[in-house]
């Protein structure tokens, strides 16, 4: 049970880091990113959507 809860948790982050890239292009930084996920300690996967999609939405320069 440990093995799925860490694959689902792996996928649904790199399914985010490649919709902060696609939306951010060249000003996608990974290390900027990784601070996000991490630094906000554990969170629900959803949660963690919204801070994402926040975090991306306010470096957006276009």
């Amino acid at each position: 049970m440990q093995a799925l809860s860490y694959l689902v948790g792996r996928l649904e982050i790199q399914r985010l880091r490649a919709r902060a890239e696609a939306e951010l292009g060249q000003d996608f930084d990974l290390r900027a990113f990784h601070d996000v996920v991490l630094g906000n300690g554990p969170l629900p996967m959803p949660v963690l959507d919204e801070v994402i999609a926040g975090w991306t939405k306010a470096r957006w320069v276009g």
